[in-house]
């Protein structure tokens, strides 16, 4: 299998000490930092805003991996750019046009992602993928960290797996909810080379070894 990029979401993190804590997971060897933006709308919490985002960009020079849980997206994806966001990702649900919200974020010199519910079917970014450049799969229903891992997503997963090899592009396939050392193989396996993981990082006293556990590598 594959050797994954590892997604720390900051959510898990004390949020007492963001900024120590994004520094502590980017020296653990983190690849990209994920970012839950929620609205208390979209979905049933809320958490933070592009000022928070800018704050911590200078906190570390991993990618920026901001996952928009807010509706509508489209006012927002400037700032958050403006911000330091590196991939900006967004659910078909947030708004009526996801092909325009994603040409939005190409112009903003940006990643642009597009995220999928339990619930939201494969066929929802069919015709999008040439203006994708990350697909997430949510392996638990948005909102709260420490969900227990959706066994149904795993066949969505190859599912977009094939999708992509098919149409030849290079388009990332993430998977975010219940990622933990146990199940992060099923996933790769799966086809998933990007995964995203809050306690099962942020609850561990060591987040090096925490990584390295969900990664598969020895550390």
């Amino acid at each position: 299998m594959a050797v994954p990029l590892i997604a720390p979401s900051l959510l898990a993190a004390d949020f007492a000490r963001l900024g120590e804590e994004v520094e502590a997971v980017a020296a653990a060897g983190a690849d990209w930092l994920h970012l839950d933006i929620m609205d208390g709308h979209f979905v049933p919490n809320i958490s933070f805003g592009p000022v928070v985002v800018k704050a911590l960009r200078k906190r570390a020079a991993i990618p920026f991996d901001v996952h928009l849980m807010i509706a509508p997206a489209d006012p927002y994806l400037a700032a958050f750019a403006e911000a330091g966001a590196d991939w900006i990702s967004l659910h078909p649900e947030a708004g009526p046009h996801l092909h325009r919200s994603l040409q939005t974020i190409r112009a903003l010199g940006k990643k642009a992602g597009v995220v999928l519910n339990p619930a939201t079917p494969v066929e929802s970014v069919a015709h999008v993928l040439d203006l994708t450049d990350l697909i997430l799969v949510m392996s638990v229903n948005p909102g709260f960290g420490g969900q227990s891992f959706i066994e149904s997503q795993l066949p969505k997963i190859a599912a977009l797996r094939r999708m992509i090899d098919d149409s030849g592009r290079d388009i990332r396939l993430q998977v975010d909810g219940g990622v933990t050392a146990t199940t992060a193989p099923r996933c790769i396996e799966a086809g998933a080379d990007v995964l995203v993981a809050g306690t099962a990082v942020f609850g561990q006293k060591d987040y090096g070894a925490a990584i390295a556990a969900i990664r598969g590598a020895p550390r």
